[in-house]
């Protein structure tokens, strides 16, 4: 029986010098439909090809509707040959279909392989790799550019060299027919066939069929190697599924040039695009090519105040060929423009070739997809926020600062703040720089492809932004059992403007604040709650709970506080002073009156008891010396009872790293702390000090090189009770053997030196 002609063409997926024969195939085959490999899930999206408003790099995303974790992307460049069939075939109006194993099948056998932990995999098999090493060379992207990319034969004889390498490379593989990889290819090649079959019985004897797949498939999708169609079903037959849905979804350069989901990516997705878009012209040269990328380079050069002018370019061109030809290279490649760049254009310098890799090489263009894209009504209602804010996405990293009594910047803090809440990391908070005010914010924002999942998965919360981030942050509460997460909590629900989650998250905040007794949880939960507070009056939001809890949190934490400092070993002691120190911060914020005595006498009780720890009896009368409200002078009592003789050294060691924490603003006005601290150390037995030294090191290191350098000549000046003596009653300065060096330091000054 008679049946349509079908080309196979074995492609790299992100290769442009494919994508160009797929092109210059297609044109010459005329072909009455297009199968390209993806899953068949893609067909309901694939209108959209036609769109000018789908602006490559995008990626065709399919998601589990009751698991939107589980995804998978399909990306496309406008160097993708897959994209060059599809647009083709869209534009043309030919049929165009997609081959694979169904995604419904795909992540329901994702989620069973999950459950069952199978680690009998091998590592996937290579063919470019075995293909370059064939051929001699140890770098298979650059085989791949060598004997494919550069060539410029007849396209279809080229697609069955391909065809019949991959032929070989399958002949020897000698994996284990139940080796897991083996196993999820031969279902994708059965699904692949099963849709050439049926596109081969819809269509007539003299029609043409073109598919267009990766190369290594392609030796198993020519019909006269195709085995029986009950191979495939026993293959096929009674596979679980889940429910899935499609979608369009921008992508990045940046993303291109890594693993994108199917093991595609590509190094220099700039460099490819440049090659397919040059490759394209009827009077294409490869000299033409590496001399316009040269251009290129030398521009990006200039726009960062780096010389580079044109004959240098002429230099680097010539050089660049120079490379290739003793490189035995069919045409110049990155790697040699990469070295005359460095040389010439650089002076050999590698700093402004990282600059041009980043700019050039790998690119920072982010696709687009129009407004008729199917996608999640949270994602139509983040790109509706994204619009009238005018914060547009970017695929490279973008810095916004935003002054809060601004309507329209408090909005767009507010959007950021409740795509944290629910787990889309769009933005990222920064210093806002020198202010000691709150109504100004900083943030880092990048838009990821993957963030495009992190909203489909919100969407199970609501179908708005603000919606969804409310009911997140009430399931986040009800989950929580922590006090400062919580408190937290509440702190992010203010600043995204969600009463409904704030009323949710403070109902079980208060709860659980009720039947809290550990001292530790409830000081981590003041300053997330003051913090809620002055910030809630800056936004002009009610927080009279909160502050009610706060009070009652602090409160309690005072009470329970001597009792749980006592008995501490170090770790428990750190983690308490950690807790303390937040707790102080935080309520250093509000300037309660009534709080702040209530915190003072707290932390008065455990500063002067000898029975608990150093670093935190320590830290807690820092904290009252700077309140004032103890004296120096009981603050120099103290030291010295911790800092004697009687008292171990890695305790006095504790108590010191507690006492200076901070600056060294109080030790160079204190002479009196200073000098207890010099006598300390001075008396301490050689064998003590080698184990305190390690410790008094951490100490001091936390004080700038400024700080310490200033303390050196501080303690230089103490007064040590006059002049030393040695043993033998005599000056321990002996100037008859320091009269040589005494002699050339006049002369290097310019004194005269007199016997």
């Amino acid at each position: 029986m008679s049946q349509p002609t079908v080309h196979v063409l074995g492609v790299r997926h992100h290769g442009p010098g494919s994508a160009r024969a797929v092109g210059d195939a297609l044109r010459q085959l005329r072909p009455d439909l297009v199968v390209v490999e993806g899953c068949p899930e893609l067909d309901a999206i694939s209108p959209l090809f036609a769109h000018a408003g789908l602006v490559p790099p995008v990626a065709g995303l399919v998601y589990a509707v009751d698991t939107p974790r589980q995804a998978l992307f399909y990306p496309l460049a406008e160097f993708s040959p897959e994209w060059v069939a599809a647009r083709w075939a869209v534009t043309a109006g030919v049929p165009l279909r997609f081959a694979d194993l169904p995604a419904t099948h795909h992540f329901a056998l994702e989620a069973a392989a999950a459950d069952s932990a199978d680690e009998g995999a091998t590592e996937p098999l290579d063919p470019i790799g075995r293909l370059a090493r064939a051929a001699g060379y140890d770098d298979p992207e650059r085989w791949w550019e060598d004997a494919i990319e550069h060539r410029f034969d007849t396209p279809l004889d080229r697609f069955d060299a391909v065809r019949e390498a991959m032929a070989q490379v399958r002949s020897d593989d000698t994996r284990d027919a139940s080796d897991p990889d083996v196993v999820e290819n031969a279902r994708r090649e059965a699904a692949m066939r099963r849709v050439l079959r049926q596109a081969m019985r819809e269509l007539d004897d003299d029609t043409t069929l073109v598919v267009v797949c990766g190369a290594w498939h392609a030796p198993a999708l020519h019909p006269a190697d195709f085995p029986p169609a009950t191979h495939d079903n026993r293959l096929l037959t009674k596979l679980p599924k889940v429910k899935v849905a499609a979608a369009w979804t921008p992508w990045t350069s940046a993303r291109l040039a890594r693993e994108s989901g199917y093991g595609a990516g590509i190094t220099s997705p700039g460099w490819y695009q440049h090659l397919f878009i040059h490759g394209q012209r009827p009077d294409a040269d490869a000299d033409d090519t590496a001399a316009s990328w040269l251009v290129r380079v030398a521009q990006t050069l200039r726009v960062e105040q780096l010389d580079a002018s044109t004959a240098s370019v002429i230099e680097a061109t010539r050089l660049a060929r120079s490379l290739a030809t003793l490189r035995g290279r069919p045409s110049v490649g990155l790697a040699e423009l990469d070295d005359a760049t460095q040389a010439v254009l650089c002076h050999g310098s590698p700093l402004p070739l990282q600059l041009v890799g980043r700019e050039l090489v790998v690119g920072s263009a982010l696709g687009e997809v129009p407004e008729e894209a199917p996608i999640v009504p949270l994602a139509a209602d983040l790109a509706r926020l994204q619009r009238a804010l005018r914060l547009k996405p970017m695929a490279q990293v973008q810095e916004v600062s935003l002054d809060l009594r601004k309507p329209t910047q408090l909005a767009r803090s507010v959007l950021l703040h409740r795509l944290s809440l629910l787990g889309i990391s769009w933005g990222a908070l920064t210093d806002a720089g020198r202010t000691t005010g709150t109504f100004k914010e900083a943030w880092e924002l990048e838009w990821r492809p993957e963030l495009a999942v992190d909203v489909v998965e919100a969407s199970l919360y609501g179908i708005t932004i603000e919606d969804a981030a409310a009911a997140r942050a009430a399931e986040a509460a009800a989950e929580s059992e922590d006090l400062a997460t919580l408190s937290r909590l509440v702190s992010q629900c203010l600043l995204a403007d969600l009463p409904d989650g704030v009323r949710a998250v403070v109902e079980a905040l208060a709860r659980r604040a009720a039947v809290q007794h550990d001292v530790l949880a409830l000081l981590d939960a003041v300053e997330p709650l003051a913090r809620t507070c002055r910030y809630g009056d800056v936004r002009g939001a009610d927080v009279d709970e909160v502050r009610g809890i706060l009070t009652a949190t602090v409160v309690r934490a005072c009470v329970g506080l001597p009792s749980a400092c006592a008995s501490l070993d170090d770790e428990a002691a750190a983690q308490m002073r950690t807790s303390i120190e937040g707790a102080h911060r935080g309520l250093s914020l509000l300037q309660d009156v009534t709080l702040d005595r209530d915190w003072c006498e707290a932390l008065g009780r455990i500063a002067g008891h000898d029975r608990v720890h150093g670093t935190v009896a320590g830290r807690a009368t820092r904290m009252l010396l700077d309140a004032g409200e103890v004296s120096a002078e009981t603050a120099a009592d103290r030291m010295s009872r911790r800092l004697s003789l009687a008292t171990p050294a890695d305790q006095g060691a504790a108590w010191l790293d507690g006492f200076v924490a901070g600056d060294a603003v109080l030790l160079l006005h204190d002479a009196t702390l200073l000098g207890l601290i010099d006598a300390w150390v001075a008396g301490v037995s050689e064998e003590t000090f080698e184990d305190l030294l390690p410790l008094l090191r951490r100490t001091f290191s936390e004080f700038s090189a400024p700080e310490r350098r200033a303390l050196g000549r501080e303690v230089s000046r103490l007064d040590h009770g006059g002049p030393q003596v040695s043993s033998a009653g005599e000056d321990r300065l002996d100037i008859e053997q320091a009269r040589a060096g005494l002699d050339a330091t006049a002369r290097l000054l310019g004194w005269v030196v007199t016997s």
